[in-house]
Order: C-alpha cells, then sequence, then structure tokens
C-alpha cells in the first residue's frame, strides 16, 4: 500500500508542477490536499511517510476516528474539512480542523462562531460557492456570493481565507474556475480550492491555489 501511494503521490505532484509551469505560475503557489476520505488511516499515513501532510475528509466522523491519533506522530499534518458541513458538527470540526472549506450559510457561521469561543480556536475559513446554483448541492448561491462573502468578512476577520466550489458533473469546468477566481480577486481574498482528480491541471491553469486530489493517490473508494 505504501509504495502504491508514494508512487501515485508522486505522479500527482509531477502533473500539479507541470500545470504550474506551463500557466507561468510558480510550483509552491499551488498546495495540494491530499483527499483521504472512505479510506483507511494506514492510507493516510502511507502517503504521510511519502511526504504529504495536508489532507482533506468530508465527514467529521470519519475524520475524528483517523487523525487525532495520527496527529500525535505527524504534528504537522493539516486537516482540510470540505464536506458539507452541519450545525451539529460544528464544535467537533472547529476542534479537529485546520481549515472548513464549507462555510455557505449563516446559521452555519453562528455555529462556528458559537464553537469557536468554546473551544478557544477557529479554523481558517473557506467559503463555498455553489458556482452551478445546483439544488441538490450544498454551497451559496452565485446571486448570493458577494453578500456572504461581506458579512463572513465582517464576522470572522482573516480567518475567512478564500472560496472553494465543485463545478457541475459532466460541464466544462472552466467558467466556474474563472468565476471563482474572479469573486476570490474582487474581494481581496487568496485561496481558491478549485479542482479534483480530473480536472485539476486545468483549474491550476486557471488560478487555484488548493487542489483536492483524491482517487489519482488513493485510488478508488474501498468497497463495502
Amino acid at each position: 500500500m505504501g509504495n502504491t501511494v508514494a508512487v501515485a503521490l508522486a505522479d500527482v505532484r509531477a502533473r500539479i508542477e507541470a500545470a504550474a509551469i506551463a500557466a507561468r505560475r510558480e510550483v509552491a503557489s499551488v498546495q495540494l490536499v491530499a483527499v483521504s476520505k472512505f479510506h483507511p488511516a494506514e492510507s493516510v499515513e502511507a502517503a504521510l511517510v511519502a511526504g504529504q501532510l495536508v489532507f482533506g475528509e468530508n465527514r467529521v466522523q470519519e475524520a475524528a476516528g483517523k487523525f487525532p491519533e495520527l496527529r500525535t506522530r505527524y504534528p504537522d499534518l493539516r486537516l482540510h474539512l470540505i464536506g458539507g458541513l452541519q450545525t451539529n458538527k460544528a464544535r467537533e470540526a472547529v476542534r479537529l480542523a485546520d481549515v472548513i472549506e464549507s462555510l455557505d450559510r449563516s446559521a452555519l457561521s453562528d455555529a462556528l462562531a458559537k464553537a469557536g469561543d468554546q473551544e478557544g480556536r477557529l479554523p481558517e475559513l473557506l467559503i463555498e460557492v455553489n458556482t452551478g446554483d445546483e439544488p441538490q448541492k450544498f454551497g451559496v448561491p452565485r446571486e448570493k456570493a458577494d453578500e456572504f462573502i461581506r458579512e463572513s468578512r465582517a464576522r470572522f476577520g482573516e480567518r475567512v481565507r478564500g472560496l472553494m466550489c465543485i463545478p457541475p458533473a459532466g460541464e466544462d469546468p472552466v467558467p466556474h474556475f474563472r468565476f471563482l477566481r474572479s469573486l476570490a480577486d474582487e474581494h481581496g481574498l487568496p485561496a481558491r480550492s478549485m479542482g479534483m482528480s480530473a480536472d485539476f491541471p486545468v483549474a491550476i491553469a486557471e488560478g487555484a491555489t488548493l487542489v483536492r486530489v483524491g482517487t489519482a493517490i488513493f485510488g478508488a473508494r474501498p468497497p463495502g
């Protein structure tokens, strides 16, 4: 397992480097978030041994089962929560995560602010924008994004670092990436989390600073 993950990581890093160079960007301006959802702690540790320190998880409960113990041995590990977050999971999310990429509504802002007070810490925050206005997806709608970004920055200040999106499946992602980049630039936000296993080179060309790659590193979701 360890060798397989290490080889896949090396390939993804090489592709990130090539995409950054092609876009005339500094390679260091793009950070890889290795998405380990549905994969066991052993796979995460294989990636850690290979030098990967930044990981993404969709579910708070799954993250809680993997990462606290791993942090005791890899204190530089950083965890991003990238899935839709329920308000009743806010305190545990604040306790676990270094970055929450799915801020998308006022009720969640309230829950995170309360949790931050209780825990004495607040992760960095990315606002998830539903660039395709898909009703089944999390994320603030396009037409409400400007207002929500302003509200969130007024409330959380510099803890709001940027924006995240997941373009609609089967559509050309480029217009969505360009919209997110433009919106981030308009609000002076440095972080743009966009691009996954299938399209991260395109996202890098369009200005991604974070790419979320899972399948290309860890393989298909385990059965069961």
